[in-house]
C-alpha cells in the first residue's frame, strides 16, 4: 500500500477556523482545513467521523504545551495530517478549492503552493515526547486557573447567587447533562434504560442538544453560547438558556434573535465553560442526582482540552460532589439483572398461575376435562402403533 509521500490526493477544501462548526459541513473525502493549535480528543474524533480524506492545519497540532491526543486519533484512522502551514493558508485557498496533496506539499488549483509537516506515527511520538516534559508547567497553570476562578465566582460556586429562574422544574428530580464530548454517543445508548425509568430532566450543552435529538429523546433545557446547536434543535421547544460574559455580553442571544427564539431565552452571565453552569444550575436547582454523558472527569481530559477555563471545570465537581454521576457508572447499575433460567422460571410460574385461575371457574374445568380426554385419544393412538397385531408372531 502507497504511502501520502509516495502518492498524490486530491479533494475540495473546506475551510473552518474553529473546527466544531467545520465538521458539520464536511462531507468524506472532503479535505478539511483548519487552524486549530493543540488538536483535543473530542475535535479529532468529531473530525473522524465526517470521514475527510486530510486535514491542513495553520497551527502545530501539536505546540509542547502538553501531551494532546488529537494528532495520534487522526493519523490511526488514515486521515493525513499536515501541520504547521502558516496563517496564509486561510489566504491562498478558497471553499471548495481543489487541492492536491503530496507529502507536506499542498497545491492549490490556480494558486500556487504551500509547505507543511506531514505527520506521521514517528513525528507524532517524538512531539508527545517533548510535550510530556513540559506537563510539570501546565499542571501549575491548571493550579493557577483554579485559584483565579474561584475568586471570581466564589458566590455562584458557594451559595448559588446569580443562578437564573428557570420554568423548568428540576427539584428533586434527577437531571441528565448532556455535552458533546468523550464518548458522548456511547453513554447515552447505554444509557436508555436509566432514561425510560427515571424520566430525568435532560440540559443539552450547545451540540449536546442535538446528540440528544439523534439519541431519539428532547432536551429540556439547552444552555450554552448557542454557536454549535442545529436551527432545528433550538425550535424543539426547550427552555432556551445563553451562556453570557461577566459584563453582560451574549453573543449566543443575537443568534436567537434572528431565529425569533430571544423573549424566552434566559441569558446567565458566568465565568467557567458551559458545562460547567448547566451542572451549577442543576445543583442550585435542586436535582437529586446529576448524571454526566461527554463531559470532563479525569486529569488526562481536563488537560487535553487545553483551556485555562479548564479549572472551572474542576471546582464545579468539587461543589457538586457526590450528587455528580458519571454516564459509565449509570449504566453498569442498569445492566441486565435477570438471567435466561429466570426468565424461563418465571414464565413457567406465569403458565401455572393462569392453570390455577382457570382451574377455578365451572369454564376452566370443563376445558381441562376436554383436554384431558384429548390427551388419552391421543395417547392411546400412540401406544396402538407399538402393539402386537393379530396373527403375528
Amino acid at each position: 500500500m502507497s504511502s501520502p509521500e509516495q502518492t498524490a490526493v486530491h479533494g475540495p477544501a473546506r475551510l473552518g477556523r474553529r473546527t466544531k462548526e467545520l465538521t458539520a459541513r464536511l462531507e468524506p473525502g472532503d479535505i478539511a482545513v483548519i487552524d486549530h493549535e493543540d488538536i483535543d480528543r473530542v475535535a479529532a474524533e468529531a473530525l473522524v467521523e465526517r470521514s475527510p480524506l486530510a486535514v491542513l492545519n495553520a497551527a502545530a497540532s501539536t505546540s509542547g504545551r502538553y501531551p494532546n491526543a488529537g494528532p495520534q486519533i487522526l493519523v490511526d484512522a488514515g486521515v493525513i495530517l499536515i501541520d504547521s502551514l502558516g496563517p496564509e493558508l486561510f489566504a491562498v485557498i478558497r471553499e471548495g478549492a481543489r487541492l492536491t496533496l503530496h507529502g507536506g506539499t499542498v497545491e492549490v488549483e490556480g494558486a500556487g503552493s504551500l509547505d507543511g509537516m506531514l505527520q506521521d506515527h514517528r513525528s507524532i511520538e517524538h512531539n508527545l515526547e517533548v510535550a510530556r516534559e513540559g506537563l510539570s508547567r501546565q499542571l501549575e497553570l491548571f493550579a493557577e486557573n483554579t485559584m483565579e476562578y474561584m475568586l471570581k465566582e466564589r458566590d455562584l460556586l458557594l451559595d448559588g447567587v446569580g443562578a437564573p429562574e428557570i420554568r423548568t422544574d428540576i427539584d428533586d428530580r434527577p437531571v441528565l447533562i448532556v455535552v458533546r464530548g468523550y464518548h458522548y454517543k456511547e453513554d447515552l445508548v447505554t444509557l436508555r434504560p436509566f432514561l425510560r425509568e427515571n424520566r430525568p430532566v435532560i440540559i443539552g450543552v450547545d451540540g449536546g442538544a442535538d446528540a440528544v435529538i439523534e439519541a431519539g429523546w428532547r432536551p429540556d433545557i439547552i444552555i450554552g453560547d448557542m454557536d454549535s446547536v442545529s436551527d432545528t434543535t433550538l425550535r424543539c421547544g426547550a427552555e432556551l438558556i445563553v451562556h453570557a460574559y461577566r459584563d453582560g455580553r451574549a453573543p449566543g442571544m443575537e443568534r436567537l434573535a434572528q431565529l425569533g427564539l430571544d423573549r424566552r431565552a434566559i441569558a446567565f452571565p458566568a465565568y467557567g465553560t458551559s458545562e460547567d453552569i448547566a451542572m451549577l444550575l442543576a445543583d442550585e436547582k435542586g436535582a437529586s442526582v446529576i448524571v454526566a454523558v461527554g463531559t470532563h472527569g479525569t486529569l488526562e481530559e481536563f488537560l487535553d482540552k487545553g483551556r485555562a477555563g479548564m479549572g472551572s471545570t474542576f471546582l464545579t465537581r468539587l461543589r457538586i460532589g457526590s450528587k455528580l454521576v458519571d454516564a459509565k457508572g449509570v449504566s453498569r447499575l442498569y445492566r441486565q439483572r435477570i438471567s435466561t433460567q429466570q426468565l424461563a422460571l418465571l414464565a413457567v410460574a406465569g403458565v401455572l398461575a393462569l392453570a390455577a385461575a382457570l382451574w377455578a371457574t365451572p369454564g376452566g374445568q370443563t376445558l381441562f376435562q376436554l383436554l384431558g380426554a384429548r390427551m388419552d385419544d391421543m395417547l392411546s393412538g400412540f401406544t396402538a402403533l407399538f402393539a402386537p397385531r393379530p396373527g403375528s408372531s
